[in-house]
């Protein structure tokens, strides 16, 4: 399925990350005997760091990604180990799906089925994306999203420095 959806074309990076992502998270869940698995799950690590390095694309074995996703373009993908993505989602370049303190790092967006992610999104923290959601280029996502719903724009918040009072100084000068 996923050969179907990058049109079926191997020499795609976000297929060849994917069929990497899908052996390593087999390794990591399957049961396999204590040798077999040990050198399954170190290869599939040597082939995610191969994936990550080459093509900038990070997916842990940890996280959870449904059928026929497309990673669109190359360069700039994280996405957490804890992260959950549904089915039929379109993730474009220079995506951060990940936790947004560090005082919780397992905190991670989950995503529903058929969400478009644009061109440098930015989704953190503990949040729900629902079903049939778009989000715009540049994006920065941090509340829940319902189904259907649109999402554009970074929502920067201008936070202005009290100014410093200077106390002017008298200068001993000797005459």
């Amino acid at each position: 399925e996923d050969y179907k959806a990058h049109g079926c074309d191997w020499s795609r990076p976000g297929l060849r990350t994917l069929a990497v992502y899908r052996f390593t998270h087999w390794t990591h869940t399957a049961v396999h005997g204590a040798i077999t698995g040990r050198i399954m799950r170190r290869f599939g690590y040597f082939l995610f760091r191969v994936m990550r390095n080459r093509y900038g694309i990070e997916i842990p074995p940890t996280t959870r990604i449904g059928r026929r996703v497309v990673i669109e373009h190359q360069n700039g993908i994280v996405i957490h180990g804890g992260a959950s993505i549904g089915d039929d989602c379109v993730i474009r370049q220079n995506v951060t799906i990940g936790n947004r303190h560090l005082d919780r790092p397992l905190d991670a967006p989950q995503i529903g089925a058929r969400v478009n992610i644009g061109a440098g999104a930015v989704l953190i923290g503990a949040i729900k994306i629902g079903a049939d959601v778009n989000i715009g280029a540049n994006t920065v996502v941090v509340t829940d999203v319902p189904d259907g719903a649109t999402v554009v724009g970074a929502a920067a918040i201008i936070k202005i420095a009290r100014p410093q009072v200077v106390e002017p100084r008298v200068l001993d000068i000797p005459a």
